[in-house]
Parts: structure tokens; sequence; C-alpha cells
């Protein structure tokens, strides 16, 4: 059974065992745009998305479930090729900052200035820890068609805008070590912003 009519199964749970990892072909995949209207499918998809991450953000489901915490999720994470992502963010009290599934989201405009997390970012479908900085823009204008069947335009900054980023790059194929400079991972370019 292929992972998209698997997921989509009456009141499935997705959980790490549905998560592919790096190594696996679809991760460096382009992305199949998803067709307008969004189906049934793809919607019940990127429900099921957002539900993982709100599980993996429980302490108690993480538990009972075995769940590595995650703010966002593509669909190619889960060996499906389509334009579909789910971000859910908290801040550091856990109330929720930023919340949505996104379908064909796509960058129409940035800023020059860059951005990144001082700390180095991490991914569900990578096991090891890849330290260094990944320069990411500061600000992003995305359009995307939203979990309603409506197109959108936002703009997000900063944390919310590396999380997209992130997430955009697996529907193009691009880890967030690609993005690492090899020989000096901690360098970054004048100018460049580090975030806490």
């Amino acid at each position: 059974m292929d992972a998209l009519k698997k997921i989509i199964q009456d009141s499935y749970v997705i959980t790490m065992k549905d998560v592919i990892f790096e190594g696996h072909q679809t991760l460096r995949l382009v992305a199949e745009e998803v067709e307008k209207p969004v189906t049934p499918e793809l919607l019940t998809l990127g429900e099921r998305m957002m539900t993982f991450l709100k599980n993996s953000q429980n302490p108690e489901m993480v538990e009972k479930l075995e769940l590595r915490g995650g703010v966002g999720l593509a669909a190619p994470q889960l060996n499906i090729a389509k334009r579909v992502i789910a971000i859910l963010i908290p801040d550091a009290k856990g109330n929720i900052q930023f919340e949505e599934i996104m379908y064909n989201p796509k960058i129409i405009a940035h800023s020059a200035q860059e951005v990144c997390l001082k700390s180095g970012e991490g991914c569900l479908s990578v096991e090891r820890e890849v330290l260094g900085f990944v320069p990411r823009y500061k600000r992003v204008t995305v359009t995307y068609i939203n979990h309603d069947n409506e197109e959108k335009t936002i703009k997000l900054k900063d944390h919310q805008a590396i999380v997209l980023q992130h997430e955009l790059d697996h529907l193009n194929g691009i880890l967030f070590f690609d993005r690492i400079n090899e020989k000096e991972p901690w360098a970054v370019k004048e100018g460049v912003e580090i975030l806490e």
C-alpha cells in the first residue's frame, strides 16, 4: 500500500515509523504541485501531518507514541512527493505562535538580510546531529493554498521564516545540511543575524 493511502485511512495516526530518513530517494526529489482545488485525500493528509506535530509537542503523546519533537513536517518526509507542509510553532511558554497547513507554498519575495539559528537546525528525517549555521532569509512573503482551499499570501520573519524555508527545502529535494559551509560550519557572512 502506498504511503498516502495508508495515512488517510480512518483514524490513522502518523508516528516516526512513517518518517523516511536521509539516504531515501524521495527526500531528494522535487515534489509535485498539488492540483487545485486540493483533493479530500490531500486535505486529510494535511490534517494528519498537523496532528503529528501537535502530538510531537505533547510530552504524554511523545512518550506513548515514541515521537521526536517537531515544528514542521513536509509530505516528502512521509514518502509522499507532493507539495504539502504543516507548521506548528509554539513560543517559549507553549502558546502557539503560528499554525498552518500549506499546499503549493512558494516564496514570492524575500529580504536581502539573512539569519540563522545559534544552535543550528535539526530535522525529523536526519537522525544524526549535524552542526553548523544554516543561512536563511530573515523575511519572506509566501503564497499558498490553505486547508479551506483559499489562496493566501502571508509575511513571515525570523524563526517562523526559518521553519518555513526548512520545510520548503524538503519540497525541492534539499536537506538543511546542504546549506552548511563544509569547510567552516560555524562561519557566516558579514551582516547575518544569529537568532537564539
